[in-house]
């Protein structure tokens, strides 16, 4: 079997397809084994943090939780690749939805309007960890209420950012797009090489 030169830290399968993509192998450290375990980083903003700040933080913070199971684990040591992304619309944090009801109130915000889409990418490696935000502009067109209705019933909106996948079905609401479109989906790729090579690997 081929040499891994690094750890992905996240279940997303958008951001496993962004890495292959630019042709990174890697192995997966998942912060939790299953989905519904409790989360090993609160994702909870604090108090007056602002989005960008937000974003980088949780995106260290779970590149660093890594870096311990890989230590935990006895694993070979290698760099650890972790993301967040969150949209940000009237200056509030748009996180994954609870349920079907939030993820309408999102939508709804969101709707004829533009909103802002910040990805963080961070690589640790053993203590140090180096992060990086790319930040983007989407805006959607007006939106009516069976639309939004049937979105949510889609399922879609579970498990993303701001209730919404740019690859998806949601799509079809967007006009105009300001940004790398791969850290809408959730790894910015130019960031991404940069601190990857940063670290020693090879980005083709």
């Amino acid at each position: 079997m081929a040499e891994k030169p690094i750890y992905l830290a996240s279940r997303s399968p958008r951001r496993r397809e962004l890495l292959r993509q630019i042709g990174v192998a890697f192995e997966l450290i998942l912060l939790r084994e299953m989905p519904r375990q409790p989360a090993d980083i609160d994702e909870t903003p604090q108090t007056d943090e602002v989005p960008d700040e937000y974003v980088l933080r949780i995106t260290r913070e779970k590149a660093l939780a890594a870096v311990g199971i890989m230590r935990t684990r006895r694993l070979t040591v290698r760099p650890v690749l972790a993301a967040d992304t969150t949209v940000v619309c009237d200056n509030e944090i748009l996180g994954k939805p609870e349920n079907a009801a939030d993820a309408t109130r999102m939508l709804g915000l969101l709707a004829g309007r533009m909103h802002r889409v910040l990805t963080a990418v961070a690589v640790a490696n053993d203590d140090t960890v180096e992060a990086r935000i790319s930040e983007s502009h989407v805006w959607f067109r007006a939106l009516a209420p069976d639309e939004i209705r049937r979105y949510v019933v889609s399922g879609e909106p579970v498990d993303k950012a701001g209730a919404y996948a740019v690859q998806g079905r949601a799509a079809a609401f967007i006009t105009r797009i300001e940004g790398s479109y791969s850290s809408i989906m959730g790894l910015p790729l130019a960031e991404t090489a940069e601190l990857l090579r940063g670290h020693g690997v090879v980005v083709p």
